[in-house]
């Protein structure tokens, strides 16, 4: 008789949970062996080959029930241990692609060992367990302990090359002579014939206080209220006093991007919309005055849907009994010109025809959304400065970047400053437009009532990535600060930041003027930041420079090396925020896959620092043509004479596209009907040349949307001007809405976020900004960096912050607009904040 079968062993969860994790294990340690085999070919790390097989083995003999397999992995993590460290040291954002996924890894790995075969020495039945949670609970006290190593270790490095900074020691004295000799590239302009004699009328520029009467404070833009009742010791009890709506949001998928900084002006808050609608509230209330509507149509919106701010004029030969005695001056995005009441909120008519002027006068060819002005006029003395952003990308027949001068009151054109027509100040001749594709100002100027000044910081000329068509007065003024002298549109002095620039490094940033302390004693001076994070100081009545440049060779060839400058201008007295070059450590991701796929496109890539030139070829500019400073600018605490400046540090990863392969994509300009429904829309056509150009901003992986450089991406810092010295230097904005797929992750801890938009300095040592991308609002102590109060926005704070007073209390006032490049929430709100008021009041 036949022996009774032997039961089958049931199979119970830790079989399925050992045979399920192998088999991971296996597919991810394939995928990183041959990544890895990938890397190696192009010259990259061994790692992750080594660590990909070694989870392969891992996951064939936790398949066999092999204890070999837990000690197999716990070799590859201490090799992952030790390469982590030696490669990124201890800054923990880092070690997040490094070191997570692995860690996690080896939890579950110890997981399984109750089900293995012992072998030799074992471990008890819930050893693996108990070893799971002691390593997740060192992880988790790891990052809690982040932000504080964070902030030991965030000092910024410089460019190598670059003279640091000592942030801990002052400087040492300046030369008795700090004024150099203007470079070839500092263009003092021949003197315009003699300016006709200044009207006797007091054009007393408006100064920040109890009002706030232009985008940057006033013109000067230093961004500073001499306001004091906003303190270290009761910021914590500000609140939220009043919300506005303008209603102003997108019907469908347009891009809206509102980035206003109102303007207060008597009991009133002016403000603007995405789409120009003026809206007057009541500045302590919040309550609605009046509103003008231009109905402004959706198809005039450029890359997005903004108006940054209005120009406040208050005439000097009516009385306050007047119609427009005072009144706003906006720029629409359909190219119009208006001037507005602020005491009714209707046009003023005897400016231009019926209060309106249009721009499109001597434009020539365009279509709605490509000559777009979204930033105000400059009003210096009586003259509002007009000029508009050109829409990216598009053809290098492009309109012109002129520059016009109106009368504030009449609205007639007082002169046209043409680059490509030198001397001609009026319209151009019939039949013919001001000249085209010149570069444009689409940022803020800023404006010297005494002198007489505009200052105008210029972009590219069309188009950004190719310059082979480009004038020799275009190659001039490309990428320059211009001064220009008001009563008779002439340039006084200009100065290149970048010759020959085709990277779009276009001056994004308003200059601010002050009295800069030097070895002679304080010079009216401009300070203009850039987005290669460096900062240049100018005199302004001159142009001459008051830092030391150097002149240093760069990266040449790509496809025009007979056109590219050999060298370019560094500022090297004066601390600069330039970060090193870019190397295969600084990839990053979630996982090691996503760092692996960083790491290999790196490799890819044409790069040999800065001013690597454009390729059809990938190629990486760094910084990105966000990086730096854009268009918040800085701010400037005039007595304590400290600049405080937040800065992105970004990445992109472009190509220049052949103009065979834009055509069958379908790709074509502004201008043109019958773009191709799956037309990629990271490619822009610039239709005239040889390329097109496809811009991956920021250098995203494309699985989980992440950046491929590790963070931080957007810093904060405080300089002290008096001794050139860094104050402190640190990351800005937390990952709370950040993380990958697009999801937010809730973290509170300081990643350093991309971020765009400026501050206001308080007389007590406050710095209130937002910008980040984490929609907060923070005040921040001058001296220290500390963030001393915050509040959450409902919408992204990509807009400049306003500070008045009224009936003696304190506001602040911000435009929660959300931006769609930043990939902030979208809204229409304007909120303001104050102290709680006193018992009786």
């Amino acid at each position: 008789m036949a022996p009774p079968a032997t039961p089958r062993r049931r199979r119970g969860f830790l079989f399925w949970y050992t045979v399920v994790l192998s088999l991971v294990l296996i597919v991810l340690g394939i995928v990183l062996f041959a990544g890895g085999i990938w890397l190696i070919a192009l010259g990259g790390s061994w790692y992750y080959m080594l660590a990909g097989l070694g989870l392969l083995v891992t996951g064939i003999l936790l398949i066999e029930r092999m204890m070999a397999g837990i000690w197999l992995y716990l070799a590859v993590f201490a090799g992952t241990l030790a390469w982590a460290f030696w490669e990124a040291g201890m800054d923990p954002w880092a070690q997040v692609p490094r070191l997570v996924a692995p860690t996690l890894v080896l939890v579950l790995v110890l997981l399984t060992i109750p089900h293995l075969r012992r072998s030799g020495a074992t471990l008890s039945r819930h050893g693996g367990t108990m070893l799971a949670i002691g390593l997740l609970a060192a992880l988790a006290g790891a990052w809690l302990l982040a932000p504080g190593e964070r902030a030991a270790l965030a000092q910024t490095t410089p460019q190598p090359g670059v003279t640091p900074q000592p942030e801990t020691s002052p400087q040492p004295e300046a030369p008795e002579d700090q004024t150099q000799e203007l470079p070839d590239a500092t263009q003092p302009e021949e003197a315009p014939a003699e300016a006709p004699a200044e009207p006797l009328i007091d054009y007393a520029m408006a100064e920040t206080g109890a009002d706030w009467p232009a985008y940057g404070g006033d013109n000067h833009a230093t961004r500073y209220t001499p306001l004091d009742q906003f303190t270290r010791d009761n910021i914590a009890d500000l609140e939220v006093v009043w919300e506005f709506r303008t209603g102003d949001m997108p019907p469908g998928d347009e891009s809206f991007s509102n980035q206003n900084t109102p303007l207060k002006i008597g009991d009133q808050l002016l403000i603007c919309s995405a789409m120009n609608q003026v809206i007057a509230l009541d500045a302590a209330t919040g309550l609605e005055n009046w509103r003008y509507n231009p109905e402004v149509s959706l198809d005039a919106i450029p890359y997005n849907a903004t108006c940054r701010g209005l120009a406040y004029y208050q005439s000097p030969t009516l009385t306050a009994d007047d119609a427009c005695f005072e009144r706003v001056l906006m720029n629409t995005l359909d190219a119009r010109l208006m001037a507005i009441d602020t005491a009714t909120g209707q046009l003023c008519e005897d400016f231009g025809t019926g209060g309106i002027v249009n721009l499109e006068e001597g434009i020539g060819h365009t279509a709605p959304g490509w000559y777009a002005p979204s930033s105000p006029p400059t009003i210096v003395r009586n003259i509002a400065v007009v000029h508009s952003q050109v829409r990216d990308g598009q053809r290098r027949d492009a309109p012109s970047g002129v520059v016009r001068g109106y009368n504030t009151e009449t609205g007639e054109m007082e002169w046209a400053w043409d680059m490509g027509r030198p001397g001609e100040t009026g319209l151009p001749p019939e039949g013919e437009t001001y000249t085209r594709g010149t570069p444009n100002v689409w940022t803020i100027a800023s404006g010297d009532n005494e002198l007489g000044h505009v200052y105008l910081p210029h972009g590219v000329p069309s188009v950004d990535y190719w310059g082979g068509m480009r004038s020799d007065i275009e190659n001039e003024y490309s990428t320059a600060l211009v001064a220009l002298d008001v009563t008779t549109g002439q340039p006084v002095w200009h100065y290149q930041t970048v010759r020959y620039d085709v990277w779009d490094y276009d001056l994004g940033s308003q200059g601010t003027l002050i009295d800069y302390p030097t070895a002679e004693g304080t010079v009216p001076a401009l300070v203009l930041p850039t987005k290669q994070s460096m900062f240049w100081v100018f005199d302004r009545r001159t142009g001459e420079l008051l830092v030391e440049v150097e002149d240093r060779p760069v990266p040449q060839g790509g496809v025009e090396p007979e056109n590219l400058s050999p060298t370019q201008p560094f500022v090297v007295d004066f601390p600069n925020l330039l970060q090193p070059d870019l190397e295969e450590r600084h990839m990053w991701g979630m996982s090691p896959l996503d760092q692996l796929w960083c790491r290999i496109q790196f490799r890819q890539s044409y790069y040999e620092g800065m001013y690597t030139p454009p390729s059809t070829d990938w190629w990486i500019q760094y910084p990105g043509y966000n990086g730096g400073s854009d268009w918040g600018g800085v701010a400037i605490d005039t007595d304590r004479m400290i600049m405080v400046a937040n800065y992105n540090n970004t990445a992109n990863r472009n190509r220049l596209v052949p103009r065979e392969e834009v055509d069958a994509l379908g790709i074509v300009p502004v201008d043109e009907p019958g773009a191709a429904d799956n037309a990629p829309d990271d490619i822009s056509p610039q239709a005239d040349t040889p390329f097109g150009i496809e811009v991956n901003a920021g250098w995203r992986v494309p699985f989980t949307d992440l950046l491929c450089t590790q963070p931080p991406y957007g810093r904060i810092t405080a300089i002290d001007l008096n001794t050139r010295e860094v104050l402190w230097d640190r990351p800005f904005g937390t990952a709370r809405k950040n993380g990958p797929f697009g999801l937010p992750s809730f973290l509170p801890f300081e990643i350093g976020t991309p971020n765009n938009a400026g501050a206001v300095i308080t007389a007590t040592g406050l710095v209130f900004i937002a910008a980040a991308t984490d929609d907060l609002i923070r005040a921040i102590d001058i001296d220290s960096g500390e963030t001393l109060w915050s509040a959450a926005l409902p919408a992204g704070g990509q807009a400049g912050p306003a500070m008045y007073e009224v009936n003696g209390r304190q506001y602040l006032v911000i435009n929660a607009g959300g931006h769609n490049f930043m990939e902030t929430p979208i809204g229409d709100y304007f909120i303001a904040y104050a102290l709680p008021e006193s018992p009786g009041n």
